[in-house]
């Protein structure tokens, strides 16, 4: 069975729904399953109903402003009176329901309740497109088959119900199914993380045993550094499972930092190629003798600096990071690089859910805290360490990290 990914970007209007259809047809549909994300911005906007909700606002018109753009798409892929117009209808209903009736004050569960919505909505109209183009499909709930912990927003996989789960599926039909989305033991959605439906798509792969796994992008496949930031940049057409991973810890956005693990645990074979050009081979990602390892470039911006000193001048010492790891696990917040001398620690940080002042509060009782907010963690993998001049040419750079093929900079 082949799995497909499908992104916001490759289903975010009529015309781009067309076009699945096209990859589709030229690619093979039979024995496959799709895993589909929320229409072009569609997370941002229910995000935004979310955020109106909790400022005690009405979000009906903000919430009205997304139905109408998927009943648009809708209405130029499906003949007047499709049944589909009601199915879009009764995913809006059931946010308003749950917005009206909702009585917990915990944004993480309100969040995941309202934007999984999205998922939901554009697999079903995917779903019955195919359909009706004579494309035999079975519509799945993600979450009756993906099962988590409770933690909202960013759900721990239990792997054991999963596998059970999705191993009741039958590998001779065809799928279509959301991203992003599961559900804990009282059947309330929990999301896996922003940008998590890469990572859905390889849970799939993994408990059906797939033969591949393929994300469908708006760029060629995996290159050495994002086109809209970096000039010169070249596809590389196989790598391995360990540097597709570390390329998708430093902050390569075309790689879900999870998806990896489970595909490699199997040596399912991993395919990032256009779907503006299917039929280009782009990138294979896996256990290759053709493994490429060219310079490559990241840029992971949004990120926070932070010094951690003691204040008696004694070195950072076990207990001390034991404060300091417990805090960020406490806030949630992630290290991207960290840096410590005998008196000081230095993390570049990722602040996901705006948890940084807390931190800081959390801190300020036994350390001196320095903050350094919007800088960005450049990343050069297989770096040529004889030219470094050149990388570092016309950048501030607050912190620097060497090792054997990774030159780490935190810039402004």
């Amino acid at each position: 069975m082949k799995v497909y990914k499908f992104g916001g970007a490759s289903v975010k209007d009529a015309q781009s729904v067309r076009n699945v259809l096209t990859v589709l047809s030229s690619q093979g549909f039979e024995e496959c399953l799709l895993v589909v994300s929320a229409m072009g911005k569609t997370t941002n906007a229910l995000e935004k109903v979310v955020e109106i909700y909790f400022k005690n606002e009405n979000p009906q018109a903000a919430l009205r402003e997304v139905k109408q753009m998927h009943k648009e798409i809708a209405e130029s892929l499906f003949p007047q009176g499709h049944s589909v117009f009601d199915e879009i209808s009764l995913f809006f209903d059931d946010i308003e329901s749950f917005l009206r009736r909702n009585k917990s004050p915990n944004y993480n569960f309100v969040y995941d309740q309202v934007v999984a919505c999205g998922e939901l909505i554009s697999s079903k109209i995917l779903s019955e497109f195919l359909t009706l183009e004579g494309l035999t499909n079975q519509w799945l709930d993600a979450r009756d088959f993906i099962k988590t912990d409770a933690t909202y927003r960013e759900g721990q996989v239990d792997w054991g119900e999963t596998e059970k789960k999705i191993a009741s599926l039958d590998r001779n039909k065809s799928y279509v199914t959301q991203g992003f989305i599961g559900s804990d033991d009282n059947n309330f959605t929990v999301t896996l993380g922003r940008e998590g439906s890469d990572y859905s798509a390889a849970i799939f792969a993994y408990c059906l045993e797939a033969e591949a796994m393929t994300i469908w992008k708006d760029v060629p496949g995996v290159m050495t550094g994002d086109p809209r930031k970096f000039s010169g940049v070249k596809l590389l057409k196989h790598i391995s499972y360990e540097e597709a991973i570390e390329m998708a810890y430093y902050g390569a956005s075309v790689i879900h930092p999870k998806t990896l693990q489970p595909l490699k645990q199997k040596n399912i074979p991993f395919f990032v190629k256009s779907f503006l050009s299917p039929q280009e081979p782009g990138t294979k990602v896996g256990i290759s003798e053709q493994n490429e390892y060219t310079e490559s470039y990241i840029l992971k911006e949004g990120q926070v600096l932070m010094r951690i000193s003691t204040k008696d001048f004694s070195f950072i010492a076990e207990e001390h990071l034991s404060l300091i790891f417990t805090a960020l696990a406490k806030f949630r917040i992630k290290i991207s690089l960290m840096q410590n001398s005998a008196i000081s620690l230095a993390l570049c940080l990722e602040d996901k859910y705006q948890n940084i002042e807390n931190l800081r509060n959390e801190l300020c009782g036994n350390f001196a805290v320095e903050i350094t907010k919007e800088v960005s963690l450049y990343t050069i993998r297989n770096a040529d360490v004889k030219d470094l001049d050149r990388l570092y040419s016309g950048k501030k750079v607050l912190l620097e990290q060497l090792s054997k093929n990774t030159v780490q900079m935190v810039i402004q």
